[in-house]
């Protein structure tokens, strides 16, 4: 469920249409931004309740995310504009969509995933392989510090048979 209920933006919609303007609304309503009551209210006009009630579908194809971007270009439309005409859930959307397209091309529409990208998976074979060759280092580095631990023992040795020599 959204931020705001369906009911809720009725109810703001109403208000909306007995004549107030947007700001007057949206501070009636203890709304942060009148953006959102002018979008409400065009998503209504356009679309009816339909427009109100958040898309179950959150993944579209790629021939119609790139319809999009192109009928938008072909209509001098604004991202907002697009969005609701389409009745997407926001024109962050349809902005995504453009810049995919006009940086990567169209077909680029079609690989697009949706949602988060997925966190790197660890690899079982070569997290093991790297603990052996960590483990591996580690072994060699413990051998060449005793070795010199022994050779600086030796020296120290040496160092004071010389000065009882004397």
């Amino acid at each position: 469920m959204g931020k705001y209920s369906e009911e809720f933006k009725m109810k703001v919609i109403e208000y909306y249409l007995q004549g107030n303007s947007t700001t007057g609304t949206a501070k009636h309503f203890n709304m942060p931004a009148h953006s959102l009551v002018d979008r409400w209210v065009r998503k209504f006009e356009k679309h009816g309740l339909a427009g109100l009630i958040k898309n179950k579908t959150s993944s579209y194809d790629g021939d119609f995310k790139r319809y999009v971007v192109e009928y938008m270009r072909e209509n001098h439309l604004s991202a907002t504009e697009t969005a609701i005409k389409f009745n997407l859930a926001t024109h962050s959307i349809v902005l995504k969509w453009e810049r995919i397209y006009y940086e990567k091309g169209p077909q680029a529409l079609d690989e697009m995933c949706c949602g988060r990208p997925r966190k790197m998976r660890k690899d079982k074979k070569k997290s093991t392989e790297s603990n052996k060759d960590l483990l591996a280092e580690v072994e060699q580095l413990r051998m060449e510090n005793e070795y010199l631990k022994k050779l600086n023992a030796l020296v120290q040795e040496r160092i004071k048979r010389e000065n009882k020599k004397k």
